[in-house]
């Protein structure tokens, strides 16, 4: 089942697990969903810099896991595929992450969003393994979560020879 506007609108659950209307896009969702969490992630650090501050991030990427995790094993449950390619919660906080820890220059974060995603399609040992293993709104969450490690490894890894 292909999600459509009537389901992202039909509950705040798939509005979240949707992307906010990133994960109803034809072709590569996870992709665009990837782009527009960069996006709204630059007009929040821009419009609000205390919520960038300290243990902040730490919090809200806690919160937007959990709610996150629960949002996605409804939707999926509506689109009948707990990891529907259309879900793309996941990666609006994997980028997140990863956006969190690293310079915060475009080129840097255009880096971070890619690699991200390389991570994410490529999908890695132990990353497939999660994938493949833990089928609920978590799982879905978590496989992002190590494909946001290997990128904050990989970038870190530029950082340190650059320096």
């Amino acid at each position: 089942m292909r999600p459509t506007f009537r389901l992202l609108v039909s509950h705040p659950a798939h509005f979240i697990s949707l992307g906010f209307g990133a994960g109803l896009a034809p072709k590569a969702p996870g992709t665009v969903g990837s782009f527009v969490a960069w996006g709204l992630y630059a007009v929040l650090q821009n419009s609000i810099p205390f919520v960038f501050a300290a243990w902040v991030p730490v919090a809200v990427l806690l919160v937007a896991f959990f709610i996150g995790a629960a949002c996605i094993a409804r939707t999926g449950a509506a689109l009948g595929e707990v990891d529907h390619g259309g879900i793309v919660w996941d990666e609006f906080v994997a980028v997140w992450l990863v956006l969190a820890l690293i310079p915060a220059t475009w080129p840097w974060q255009l880096a971070g969003v890619l690699v991200f995603r390389f991570f994410d399609i490529l999908k890695p040992w132990p990353i497939n393994l999660a994938d493949a293993r833990f089928k609920n709104g978590l799982g879905v969450m978590f496989d992002d979560l190590l494909a946001a490690g290997y990128s904050l490894l990989c970038l870190h890894a530029v950082l340190k020879v650059m320096s």
